[in-house]
């Protein structure tokens, strides 16, 4: 899966937040070349300022061009930036449990980070709170797996063995500790691709 993570971590970028409750790390996925990124809304949600770290170490200001809640995505616009490497995507109604996957994303904020696993389930009903107290909790019908997903990794792709987005990485299940931190006990939901691709074609 070395290869798979090389060809895909151009694509992925991270992103940086800050807003009223303070700084925040999430990840994105290159939809072009220009600069359009997808990432979850939760991430940007509320965001007073937004800049995007690439591949490369070069961080740009992004701003938000597009969200849309009930799914927990969203799509960001990098500045003056070009030849950027674009993620494919497969179509997801072809991933089946057992399925090697990889997620690539910045959990902690640490950039580059690359975890695998296998596709646990698929269809999974995930209910997430809403990016504020006032929203709504978020539904959406998710692919499930073990790969190892931690804050910082929402907005990164989940990869097939082909290299090619099958999903969004979006949320985990996690019983908190006693200081309230959670982390991954190999319960990871994403996106599916198709899903987050239509919805990405309608915010851009």
């Amino acid at each position: 899966m070395s290869a798979i993570a090389a060809k895909v971590l151009p694509s992925v970028v991270q992103v940086n937040v800050a807003s009223a409750q303070g700084e925040g790390v999430g990840s994105g996925v290159v939809l072009s070349s220009d600069g359009r990124i997808l990432t979850n809304n939760h991430v940007v949600s509320g965001a007073r300022q937004v800049t995007v770290t690439l591949d490369d170490g070069r961080t740009v200001d992004a701003e938000v061009v597009g969200t849309d809640v009930s799914s927990d995505l969203a799509v960001l616009q990098a500045s003056g930036i070009g030849g950027l490497t674009a993620a494919t995507f497969a179509n997801s109604d072809d991933v089946r449990i057992g399925d090697q996957v990889v997620a690539i994303g910045s959990p902690e904020g640490l950039q580059g980070t690359v975890t695998s696993g296998i596709v646990s389930a698929l269809d999974r009903k995930v209910t997430v709170p809403g990016s504020t107290r006032r929203s709504n909790p978020v539904s959406y019908q998710a692919i499930q797996t073990d790969a190892s997903i931690n804050p910082g990794n929402s907005g990164g792709p989940l990869i097939n063995a082909a290299g090619q987005v099958i999903g969004i990485n979006s949320a985990i299940y996690s019983p908190a500790s006693d200081s309230g931190q959670a982390g991954s006990v190999g319960i990871g939901f994403a996106i599916p691709s198709n899903q987050a691709r239509q919805i990405a074609e309608g915010l851009t």
